[in-house]
């Protein structure tokens, strides 16, 4: 189903739902000392009488105010406390800003932990609380609605005209939380397989497009380099996971629930409104079988159900060039173009596959552009007006450019460069001067934090229509051109990703321990089948048995009521 199918369903209704797993927000103390009206004068309670400026100017104090904020760390971020954004903006706004972190494994933990501990920080960023327990519940999280004004947020409010705020708002109606925008076109399509066309054309074949191919493929290569790893991949990292990419070739297969953060693989089936679990389906059940052929013949390694995309990276990085092809979103994650571009450009993006019915599914997301979590304030906040002031910077023109690449115009990015274009044709609206490293670097904030990314933003970035794909400049390029050349002509699943639904803290309670148990047990047994240790054909009745023991049948009660509130746009009871 195109994307535009998916807007007509969600059209039907976005009001009064709220999320298990969005970004939160900011914190200090009383969010009712500065109320959502006159701006200019309100003082924080615990900042010294800290006083606003006028409206929509900078700084946005007089004096100075230090906040607080968790978000996630990033390898290629060195330290947000000396990171030259934290800097410009701490002498844009006068505001401060101290940090608490977590990295992606562990983030979750520590931010559970501080909230737990009456010692939060004012802000947390880029991550995914359960808001409708600190939002809606305990009330750590504040209602943002009196503070949605002209005032105070213009930059969002604008931005905001093209999305539908309900989409912040959560079962009680009332809204938690600012939004994320990414209209990141490649990303929709961010399952995507590279092979090595240097090892093609030494063993004499062509990119494979049918599972018998691949698999001949795969058999060619191990003869011809028998210590090589035909298929790469990680169980940790985006888009890394081989046989989801694999599977496609007979089923569609979502990524993690936006819900529930668990792998669960419930998918929409979009002509019947039910939802379903995939990997209780037949279509699934062969896709293994198959996977357990290639894993047979040798052509999967075994750490590719274990590692992380780090460590993919260091394997297909090897001095011998052990891999045939790998999964990841970008290329970039595995290959640094400009460290080792000889091999960086070896690899070339590979259409999905057909399976033996024909079955031939681009895993697509059609849920991008507005989502709620990007932004919260816990009720520590002494001048949430401050603080929401100081994150609408990042709504503004230029927020986003600088945030990502640095905020020194002319050195970092150009607005309206001449003469450019975008990677739609259209003009360019703005050029990139500072390119996305994965080294690790203190000038900016890179993907981390809030991303303001529209899709006439992210279609407006100025790309040589003859770049060099085989550089760091050609990147957008080269995964622009395989998306929709290789990726979008295979977007016709009937079943579709969900999108991130609403649920109540109590529904959430009443499944969150099963939800870990079908994650486990669906990966477990996952892995067992495709990898021989469990006979598929005897111990698959017992697989299903398990998951229904497990709670899969109130699991996906609680799942489609809350899917049709979201349709409906109706509260929760």
């Amino acid at each position: 189903m195109k994307s535009s199918t998916w807007k007509k369903i969600v059209s039907l209704g976005l009001v009064g739902m709220l999320s298990i797993g969005m970004l939160a927000g900011c914190g200090g103390g009383g969010g009712d000392n500065n109320g959502g009206g006159d701006s200019g004068s309100k003082s924080g309670g615990g900042d010294g009488g800290v006083k606003l400026t006028e409206p929509g100017t900078y700084p946005i104090v007089e004096g100075d105010l230090e906040l607080s904020m968790f978000t996630m760390s990033m390898p290629n971020v060195e330290d947000f406390a000396t990171n030259d954004f934290t800097k410009f903006m701490e002498e844009k706004t006068g505001i401060k800003m101290s940090f608490y972190t977590g990295g992606r494994d562990d983030w979750e933990e520590k931010l559970n932990m501080l909230l737990q501990s009456d010692d939060y920080p004012d802000i947390i960023l880029g991550v995914s609380p359960n808001v409708a327990k600190y939002g809606v519940k305990e009330g750590i999280f504040i209602p943002l609605d009196d503070y949605l004004t002209e005032d105070i947020v213009p930059n969002y409010l604008k931005v905001m005209e093209d999305y539908d705020l309900n989409v912040t708002r959560e079962t009680d109606g009332k809204i938690y939380s600012l939004a994320n925008m990414n209209d990141c076109y490649h990303c929709s399509y961010a399952r995507k397989m590279w092979i090595n066309q240097d090892y093609l054309d030494q063993i004499g074949c062509e990119i494979p497009t049918t599972t018998e191919e691949f698999k001949e493929v795969c058999k060619k290569f191990l003869e011809f380099k028998p210590d090589g790893v035909a298929v790469a991949g990680a169980d940790v990292g985006w888009h890394c996971r081989m046989q989801d990419w694999i599977q496609g070739a007979f089923t569609f297969i979502p990524i993690e629930s936006q819900t529930f953060i668990v792998r669960d693989t419930v998918a929409l089936d979009s002509e019947t409104g039910k939802l379903e679990c995939m990997a209780t389906t037949d279509a699934y059940k062969e896709s293994l079988k198959y996977i357990k052929e290639l894993y047979d013949m040798g052509a999967i390694y075994d750490g590719d159900f274990t590692q992380t995309g780090e460590q993919l990276k260091t394997l297909v990085n090897q001095a011998d060039e052990p891999v045939l092809c790998f999964t990841a979103g970008t290329i970039s994650d595995a290959i640094d173009s400009e460290a080792n571009n000889e091999l960086y450009r070896k690899y070339v993006p590979m259409a999905p596959i057909a399976g033996p019915d024909g079955t031939r599914i681009a895993w697509f997301d059609s849920t991008q552009g507005a989502s709620s979590g990007a932004v919260c304030i816990t009720d520590k906040c002494e001048n949430v007006e401050a603080a929401l002031r100081w994150v609408d910077f990042f709504y503004s023109e230029t927020g986003d450019l600088c945030s990502q690449y640095g905020a020194e115009e002319g050195t970092d990015w150009v607005l309206n460069p001449d003469g450019k274009v975008g990677l739609n044709g259209e003009p360019a609206l703005y050029e990139v001067l500072n390119a996305y490293s994965p080294d690790t670097q203190n000038h900016d904030w890179q993907d981390v934090g809030i991303r303001v990314a529209t899709e006439k933003y992210r279609m407006g970035q100025a790309v040589d229509p003859d770049v060099d794909k085989g550089t760091a400049a050609g990147l957008e390029r080269l995964l622009y051109d395989a998306s929709k050349e290789l990726y979008e002509p295979y977007n016709e699943s009937r079943y579709m990703q969900l999108p991130q639904l609403k649920v109540t803290d109590e529904e959430s309670t009443d499944v969150s321990t099963i939800a870990v148990e079908i994650e486990k047990l669906i990966a477990e047994d996952g892995v067992a089948f495709m990898t021989g240790k469990k006979d598929i054909d005897k111990e698959w009745d017992n697989y299903l048995t398990a998951l229904e023991n497990a709670g899969l049948s109130k699991y996906m009660e609680v799942y489609q009521a809350a899917y049709d509130r979201y349709v409906s746009g109706g509260k929760a009871e």
